[in-house]
């Protein structure tokens, strides 16, 4: 019990941090990767729409850049004192960053999806393709929604 009051709080703050960062690059990995698929596919057959084809593409990376911003946040808070968080504190910086952890992998690889529905969109119908961005924003509001309630969570703790 005395190893885990001793490092415990701290452990668990570099791990909440390293999720939020860790899961919400994950998450864009997967969904510009989906994206990217029918993107390729696509400028295999018309070179010309690949800038287009690129937008959608890197639209589900924002959930990575959202991760790592708590990331960031989650690590100023705790680096000057990590030997000496409590466990309480530790598990409520992990718990901060569960929004974001947990919403920027689901969000990214939901939004992969879209943006490759919206390539095929910008296939056949190459002038509505901006509908399908439109798209891609709204899984986007939920992963700002996230990344405000993660960003809220550490602006509470107080260390």
């Amino acid at each position: 019990m005395e190893f885990l009051n001793t490092i415990g709080g701290g452990a668990l703050a570099l791990l909440g941090a390293a999720i939020a960062a860790a899961l919400a690059c994950v998450g864009s990995a997967k969904g510009t990767g989906i994206a990217g698929e029918a993107g390729a596919g696509l400028v295999s057959e018309d070179p010309s729409k690949s800038g287009k084809a690129l937008v959608l593409q890197v639209i589900p990376g924002t959930q990575g850049l959202y991760g790592f911003v708590i990331f960031f946040l989650a690590f100023n808070k705790v680096s000057a004192s990590v030997a000496s968080l409590t466990v309480a504190q530790g598990l409520q910086i992990v718990s901060a960053c569960l929004p974001i952890a947990l919403g920027g992998l689901l969000s990214a690889i939901a939004q992969g999806k879209v943006a490759a529905a919206s390539i095929n969109i910008l296939a056949k119908k190459p002038d509505d393709w901006t509908k399908g961005m439109i798209m891609c924003v709204i899984v986007e509001f939920y992963a700002i929604l996230c990344l405000l309630a993660s960003f809220l969570m550490l602006g509470a703790i107080n260390i």
